[in-house]
């Protein structure tokens, strides 16, 4: 996935690029709104990581949010800003934006909010997902194994929706805890729950467990 980040701070810059592509998405790092607009023309872009204050335009981010939306880009948008105030945070929401997040920042809350931002876009152009013979339904929020119904709690269909919706990749742990579980004492342990209740509701081929995290198997 493409991933817009525009930041004039090489160190910020540096750090945010560092922490997305380790979730392995492809970050393209631009200074100006224009260096932006060019980047948007020239690939399919899932989200937008923008800071509201590029040099002395401190609405360059409002500014290109604006511009997005009126062009139509239906992806997420994630302004980074150190104005902090409420008003501020209303203007950025009521110009399109789906997330704000204030600087100073944790960069894996950072690398959290892209991943939840990311996976409803990815929901909200699929409404289903096969792997294998199970098959996740994203509007209706259940899941089936060989055309039958499977029950499952608010988070195991949670959980199996992550592992389908990046099913190209080993999905790692801390990803899950970061994701669904950032309140859990134990994170992992809760994971580990959840994947065990899984496998005995959909059976054990369904999902693998790959060192460091979990996949979910497409024969």
């Amino acid at each position: 996935m493409h991933i817009v980040l525009m930041e004039d701070e090489r160190d910020i810059a540096d750090a945010i690029i560092d922490v997305l592509e380790n979730d392995r998405f492809d970050v393209v790092w631009v200074r100006t709104p224009e260096e932006a607009i060019e980047a948007f023309v020239e690939r399919d872009v899932a989200a937008a990581v923008l800071d509201v204050m590029i040099g002395s335009n401190l609405d360059a981010g409002f500014d290109l949010a604006r511009h997005l939306r009126e062009s139509g880009y239906p992806g997420a948008i994630l302004f980074l800003s150190a104005r902090d105030a409420t008003e501020d945070r209303v203007r950025g929401l009521d110009l399109g934006a789906d997330d704000y997040l204030a600087k100073p920042f944790s960069l894996t809350e950072l690398a959290a909010r892209v991943r939840a931002l990311t996976r409803r876009a990815v929901g909200q152009r699929a409404p289903g997902i096969s792997v294998g013979d199970v098959h996740v339904d994203l509007t209706a929020r259940s899941a089936s194994r060989q055309g039958r119904p499977v029950d499952l709690s608010r988070k195991e269909f949670e959980v199996l929706e992550w592992l389908a919706l990046h099913r190209e990749r080993t999905v790692p742990t801390q990803e899950l805890v970061e994701g669904i579980f950032p309140s859990a004492a134990s994170g992992a342990a809760v994971v580990r729950v959840y994947v065990r209740q899984l496998r005995q509701k959909l059976g054990r081929d369904v999902i693998a467990t790959v060192r460091g995290g979990y996949r979910v198997r497409d024969p």
